[in-house]
């Protein structure tokens, strides 16, 4: 596989109801297209999941276009790869910048696998024909919509509910989910929203049998989240803290979690994801499959992960509807009774809707060699 061209777009869509977590509030979605193409002229495709501002990590778009254009396309660009796990071996003396890393490794997965024929799913190793899928609803004005979001969800089936917790909408606000639905699935996400001197706080949490709580403290912590986790019930899910199977090693050998979230471009890409998964397979540790508000490009990519037998818990990856008014693929993801069926055909398994793409792109630029 050689890789001849190198296209990155960049991206805005509106979201179909503004999305709300401790980080702020998103009306909008902006982000980076990755394609690559082969020499037959055979594309393959990714997105970045940075945000505009620094919020989840310390990448942005701006960075990660600076990355991709400065150091990460020219190591790539008119290569001969034998397989894409050879990618992040080639990124390994750059730093961080894994957002970046992952939008071109994550096309180039794709493009493997429609050079070979199979779905990326099957190219990954994955096993599975359907997965579970939950649903993520953000921060709402009062709790009487954030429960008819949740009436919503369940009536279109979703395996469980996640809601995004912070101080001042947490113990209260699951208290009343609880008594409406006493039960459903429910985990709380805080994203990194409280400290080790909220512990009492957090120990209430542990009356309402909640899946688990992902990432309440810091989002560089593993010490502190092992202490937490001694003294609570609920089991924590580390997101935020993971960017690799090295992280996750040592956060299992200290007890900072139960659960691990595995976001394919927080950990740097597809390769690295599976390290991280086959680790909490061996440690019987379960794992699913976080989301950043992606189009029906990282859909399908998060999709073909989760189809790892080790993803026994649902994802966050909703229906294209639930979030886009158009999608940028064809068919949209869809959502039956709270199951995706894998799509069966070459690469991602949807169809880039290329009239959509250029009706969203603000502007593009091509690299050759």
């Amino acid at each position: 596989m050689k890789i001849k061209e190198v296209r990155l777009r960049h991206l805005n869509m509106d979201l179909t109801a503004p999305f709300t977590t401790s980080f702020g509030t998103f009306v909008d979605k902006e982000f980076i297209l990755v394609e690559v193409k082969n020499e037959e002229g055979l594309s393959g495709w990714a997105e970045s999941v940075a945000f505009g501002a620094p919020w989840y990590n310390e990448e942005t778009i701006k960075t990660n276009w600076i990355m991709l254009e400065d150091f990460l396309i020219p190591l790539v660009l008119d290569k001969e790869l034998e397989h894409p796990s050879e990618v992040s071996e080639m990124f390994s003396h750059i730093r961080k910048n894994n957002m970046a890393k992952s939008a071109i490794e994550g096309a180039i997965w794709d493009l493997y696998a429609k050079e070979k024929n199979i779905p990326l799913s099957t190219a990954l190793g994955g096993e599975l024909d359907k997965i579970d899928v939950g649903i993520s609803i953000g921060i709402q004005e009062t709790v009487a919509d954030l429960l008819k979001k949740i009436e919503n969800g369940l009536k279109d089936g979703y395996k469980r509910i996640k809601i995004k917790i912070q101080p001042g909408w947490d113990v209260d606000v699951i208290r009343e989910v609880r008594k409406q639905y006493p039960d459903v699935p429910i985990m709380a996400d805080a994203n990194s929203a409280y400290r080790l001197k909220d512990i009492e706080l957090l120990k209430q949490l542990d009356q309402f049998d909640l899946m688990m709580i992902e990432q309440p403290l810091s989002s560089d912590d593993i010490v502190d989240h092992a202490t937490l986790q001694a003294q609570i019930k609920t089991p924590i899910c580390l997101d935020e803290s993971i960017h690799s199977v090295e992280d996750a090693r040592k956060a299992l050998e200290l007890g900072s979690c139960k659960i691990i979230n595995i976001k394919i471009g927080r950990v740097g890409g597809l390769t690295e994801a599976k390290k991280i998964h086959d680790l909490c397979k061996e440690r019987n540790v379960p794992v699913w499959c976080g989301g950043m508000l992606e189009s029906g490009i990282g859909r399908a990519h998060n999709i073909a992960l989760t189809t790892l037998d080790n993803f026994t818990m649902p994802g966050d990856t909703a229906a294209s509807a639930n979030y886009w008014h158009k999608d940028i693929i064809q068919p949209e993801v869809t959502v039956e009774d709270g199951v995706i069926i894998v799509p069966t055909t070459a690469g991602i398994g949807f169809k880039v809707d290329y009239a959509t793409v250029d009706e969203f792109t603000s502007y593009s630029k091509r690299y050759t060699k």
